[in-house]
């Protein structure tokens, strides 16, 4: 029977579920932090110091209230997965609070926000490649380049989760080298003059403080990566929240004192022209060009690593709205514990994606590119915080422990306004085509809720 505002319960498991492989190995808890910060440190601090240099250093006011917000998404989805340890994360919040449509929304908006995120991250790794050999003289090459960081992270995915698991935490700790050595570097290279003005943009302080949030947002994306990831996740219950809120946490210390430090040690005015910030600040620090050149290959390792993590999320979240009826159902193929067809679809559209910007010639590719994910990634997020709300006022004591009551509601209310604030932030036309995106997808949703419902009806039959 049609949907009447009664809740749908998820579909049960299949009752044929693929046998597990040396190539299918779920993930502990240093993995799944490894997760978490290899998707929230991906592209973002390499290439975003540079991206809110225009609005002058009131985005480091932007940097701290994102963090904040981050840390609230971040403690209610690790909630939400303790009730809920199904892979999927929003989408299933989502659905078990309102229903097959706000499932449909949620899991549809995320998987344009992986894909779209893969090709801003490939559009960065290519600025930081660019230091290594000179692509950007030739168009040609820069395009054959982002595509292949795009790709060989899909082959890895492909191999299947245990060679996953195993890039993302080498991937992880390699990072942590330079992004350390800018961090402390610059507090010994530090000079105010290199600050530039507080407010350079000429909006008002609320204005620049959103605006820059809205760019910055993409650097935090990743915070729900445990949580969609959950299926894989070895005592989800427990290991799911402790990675959210542990690598949530450290990736936002490391983010603000990198960016201090290449506030502090490049000049304003080339910040705003470069492409690749942390190896200007690390040759600011020592001098000559071998430390940018380092910081340039350990940022490519970097992108690599989250776009490897990414990859699997963008297969992840249509893997579980398929198995529930509400993508097609070839989304649910599994090989080597890998949905291979959500990550060839995802990589596809994303490198779709990244030749259109590129031969469109528009400028600000990273920019742009950006500021759709922010959009994107809100809906989930909206959904799934109002998800929790519901859950704290509908008195469902099997989801929520009454002492906490309090404390859930309110961290339940920062993040949604946290959220909503970030919709705002965007800019019109980043909301414009993020919901052009979204709007797309009811035409889907109708085609497979119609078939959804042909199909019962064949059953009753």
């Amino acid at each position: 029977m049609p949907h009447t505002g009664t809740v749908t319960k998820p579909a049960p498991a299949p009752q044929h579920e693929e046998l597990p492989s040396k190539h299918d190995r779920r993930f502990g808890l240093p993995v799944a932090t490894a997760l978490v910060m290899g998707n929230i440190i991906g592209g973002g601090i390499f290439l975003l110091p540079a991206s809110v240099a225009p609005f002058g250093t009131i985005s480091l006011v932007a940097f701290g209230v994102l963090t904040v917000g981050a840390i609230a998404l971040a403690l209610v989805f690790g909630r939400l997965a303790r009730r809920h340890p199904r892979t999927g994360g929003p989408y299933v919040y989502a659905r078990e609070a309102f229903g097959d449509f706000a499932g449909f929304l949620a899991s549809w908006s995320y998987w344009i926000t992986t894909w779209v995120s893969n090709a801003a991250l490939a559009v960065a790794a290519v600025g930081y490649l660019d230091v290594l050999l000179p692509l950007h003289g030739s168009r040609f090459w820069t395009i054959v380049a982002a595509l292949t960081v795009q790709w060989l992270p899909a082959l890895a995915n492909l191999a299947g989760t245990r060679y996953v698991g195993a890039v993302q935490l080498v991937s992880t700790v390699l990072k942590f080298a330079p992004l350390l050595l800018v961090a402390v570097g610059g507090l010994f290279s530090f000079h105010a003059d290199n600050l530039g003005p507080f407010r350079a943009s000429g909006d008002s302080s609320l204005g620049a403080v959103s605006a820059s949030a809205a760019i910055l947002l993409f650097s935090y994306l990743g915070v729900e990566s445990a949580s969609v990831s959950a299926g894989e996740v070895r005592d989800p219950e427990r290991n799911v929240g402790r990675a959210t809120v542990l690598g949530t946490g450290l990736a936002a210390l490391l983010y603000l004192l990198c960016t201090v430090a290449v506030f502090g040690t490049v000049a304003h005015d080339r910040l705003v022209d470069s492409s690749a910030p942390l190896s200007d600040a690390v040759n600011a620090m020592f001098g000559g060009t071998w430390g940018g050149t380092a910081v340039a290959i350990a940022a490519i390792v970097s992108m690599l690593g989250a776009l490897n993590g990414w990859t699997l999320l963008s297969a992840q979240t249509p893997y579980a709205a398929a198995k529930d009826g509400l993508f097609p159902a070839v989304f649910t193929k599994k090989k080597r514990g890998t949905p291979t067809v959500g990550v060839l679809v995802a990589v596809t559209l994303a490198s779709l994606l990244t030749v259109y910007n590129y031969t469109a010639g528009s400028a600000g590719v990273f920019e742009t590119l950006v500021l759709v994910t922010t959009f994107t990634a809100t809906v989930p997020y909206l959904l799934a915080t109002a998800a929790q709300i519901y859950f704290l006022l509908s008195g469902q004591g099997h989801r929520v422990s009454g002492p906490r009551l309090a404390r859930d509601m309110v961290l339940a209310l920062a993040a949604f306004g946290f959220s909503l604030w970030l919709v705002g932030g965007a800019g019109y036309a980043a909301v414009y085509q993020g919901v052009l995106f979204l709007f797309a997808g009811v035409l889907v949703y109708a085609w497979m809720a119609a078939r959804k419902k042909r199909v019962a009806g064949d059953t009753t039959d």
